[in-house]
């Protein structure tokens, strides 16, 4: 999706500005500040490292809500929402004429009001000339890899979680605003990925209400066909495309197991057991008692990251492996450039300061100079993967987190047991593992007996553990909209899940390894699509060649009938850049043209888990490119405690 381009050239035209301003000319860098607000450090954070912001010229960047010293001979380029609050912040600052020019950025469009409001306060401090820009940048999403987004990070109180869209207590009015608000916010994506994309998204749900308003934003841009964000759509990269982009909307009620379910990739099982957010994780390191933060997003250079993100946990750890063996070869040229410097050591101070000695150490090293930052590297981010991939490890063998991924693929793809579910349970510990697993197991079942449902609660009982969210799912099967349709739509779409053992670790058998498996499954998922990854393959499946059973499939899904596999008749179909009403001639002639450029939207919250089974997809199909987005990225944890307190609110 390239996301990330747009925040990164945004600052590359500020810093572009001042390197080639003729004022600026006798200067090599003019430094500047960067003023933010919250919601705009969220968005830069996992993009722009320090030293990124660094070379542009971006000294110090400071919260816009702080305490500020005037710097009245220091260029500020501000990048906030338009809030009141942070209007009247910035009014102040104009008023006092703090800063020598002011280049104000906004994340989403500036009413005419506040535009008002601003220039009124630059003319009482006599700012007027030093306001050198105000834009729009259509920038409210969170860019965290090039095919990923998220509207909004995480937070235990969003307006855009599960639990506040399905809220006993929610009025009509915090349900618009919420609405409106994604909207928005995939309107930015739009924009700044150049694209007018064909909407497609199921009947009856707030996914068919963001679609709709969508479309009808995308629709008044499109009226000026002069002057519009869209004016290259169709024309990217060079290239003319031959298809529209297609942009699938779903809604999170058609799959709650995928939220619950353990992972065994490698992205997943950080964001699952080590709450990866925003492209960092902590580790507590046990014998120093310290905790250590570690930035996932090195900016595409970390190949093992690029590689097996997606991966299984055992082919990661394969390839850590790999590379510290490689990195152990490189030992002895590591400690003969120490020597050459005339430093000796093995701690990170050391190898910092080897960096910054490069310039003046040129003679010493000769040609071998050059190495040094790449081995420095590598080093770096060895250490990075081991600690990490040992983390989990410790995590897997402690949970029996292979037993609990295995179990719940046969739940999935209704395999037999060995034992009864509440028997193979007895032997988990974690009472949260618990309580996945019989969610998993209630969800996937067409139908549960009261015996079997008061064998889950009793087992709960018995472990302490709060049975509120198993019976909010209960009550979510007993409506005619999550009834028995649904609950076999669970058992359609995730046919094709399971393992395959691999009965050896091969280089991580020896005793030299880092990470000792013994204990540990080697288990490989087999290639399945998602609930949400099927629904966008039968609507990009041109009708002709698709399936009977897909279609089925997919509207019992939304809560239709099985005897009605025309697709067309469940899902809307939104197309900005027709004038009428589109008609099912229309529609079956669009479909007749898959979609090379995909883009899957969860309202109500996503995973890394979904994110991965999309991608593989899309590599599966050779598409030219897939994007999965959400409202809010929620780990399993995060989602047992929405559906914990749906259930507290309807008892």
């Amino acid at each position: 999706m390239k996301c990330s381009k747009k925040p990164i050239g945004a600052f590359f035209e500020f810093s572009h500005y001042f390197l080639n301003n003729p004022i600026y000319k006798k200067f090599t860098q003019v430094w500047k500040i960067l003023i933010l607000d919250k919601a705009a450090q969220d968005i830069i954070s996992p993009l722009l490292p320090v030293k990124y912001l660094r070379d542009l010229g971006v000294t110090l960047h400071l919260l816009l809500g702080t305490r500020r010293e005037p710097l009245t001979d220091v260029p500020a380029v501000y990048f906030v929402s338009p809030s009141d609050e942070n209007i009247d912040l910035m009014s102040e600052d104009l008023k006092k004429a703090m800063y020598d020019s002011f280049y104000c950025n906004f994340i989403s469009p500036l009413a005419r009001p506040r535009l008002e409001s601003l220039a009124s306060a630059a003319v009482h401090g006599g700012a007027v000339a030093q306001v050198q820009k105000v834009v729009d940048q259509y920038l409210n999403f969170i860019s965290l890899e090039d095919d990923l987004f998220v509207l909004r990070r995480y937070n235990e109180n969003s307006a855009f979680s599960y639990y506040a869209m399905n809220a006993p207590g929610i009025t009509d009015v915090a349900v618009n605003s919420m609405l409106e608000a994604i909207a928005d916010g995939l309107f930015a994506v739009c924009a700044t990925m150049g694209i007018v994309p064909i909407i497609r998204c199921p009947k009856g749900n707030a996914a068919e209400m963001v679609a709709k308003k969508l479309d009808q934003k995308l629709r008044d841009n499109l009226r000026d066909s002069r002057n519009n964000l869209f004016t290259m759509d169709g024309v990217r990269m060079g290239l003319l495309q031959t298809s529209r982009p297609l942009l699938v909307i779903g809604d999170r009620g058609a799959d709650l197991a995928t939220m619950l379910h353990h992972t065994w990739t490698y992205q997943a099982l950080m964001h699952d057991v080590l709450e990866l957010d925003q492209n960092r994780v902590t580790i507590n390191n046990v014998a120093s008692g310290k905790k250590k933060d570690y930035d996932m997003g090195t900016g595409g250079t970390d190949k093992l990251w690029n590689n097996h993100k997606g991966s299984a946990f055992p082919t990661v750890a394969e390839a850590v492996q790999e590379d510290l063996d490689a990195y152990r070869n490189s030992e002895e040229e590591i400690k003969r450039l120490k020597q050459a410097m005339g430093m000796s050591g093995d701690n990170e101070a050391a190898d910092e300061a080897m960096s910054t000695l490069l310039a003046d150490t040129t003679a010493k090293l000769g040609s071998t100079v050059t190495s040094l930052p790449q081995l420095l590297e590598a080093k770096r981010l060895i250490d990075l993967h081991t600690n990490v991939a040992t983390t989990l490890l410790d995590s897997i063998k402690e949970r029996k987190l292979d037993v609990l991924f295995e179990l719940e693929q046969k739940l999935l793809q209704h395999s037999p047991l060995d034992q009864p579910v509440t028997q193979i349970l007895g032997n988990i510990s974690n009472q949260e593992d618990v309580l996945r697993v019989l969610i998993i197991a209630f969800l996937c079942q067409e139908t549960v007996t009261q015996n079997g449902y008061d064998q889950m609660i009793n087992l709960l009982k018995e472990r302490g553990i709060e049975e509120s969210a198993l019976n909010h799912v209960q009550k979510l099967k007993s409506i005619s909209q999550l009834g028995s349709r649904v609950a076999s739509a669970h058992t359609e779409e995730h046919q094709g899940a399971g393992t395959k053992t691999i009965s050896m670790f091969g280089k991580l058998l020896s005793h030299s390894s880092k990470f000792v498996m013994e204990g540990v499954k080697n288990l490989v998922p087999k290639e399945h699509n998602l609930p949400l990854t099927k629904m966008v393959d039968s609507l990009n499946t041109p009708p002709s060649s698709a399936g009977i059973s897909s279609a089925v499939g997919i509207n019992q899904m939304i809560g239709g009938a099985s005897q009605t596999p025309d697709i067309d008749e469940t899902f809307s179909f939104f197309d900005p850049k027709l004038m009428h009403q589109p008609t099912k001639d229309t529609i079956l002639q669009t479909r007749q043209h898959p979609a090379h450029d995909l883009i899957l939207f969860v309202v109500g919250g996503g995973n890394y888990v979904e994110y991965q089974n999309l991608v593989d997809y899309g590599k599966r199909k050779n598409l030219a490119r897939v994007t999965y987005g959400c409202t809010e990225l929620v780990n399993p944890t995060q989602f047992c405690d929405q559906l914990t307190r749906l259930g507290r609110a309807s008892d």
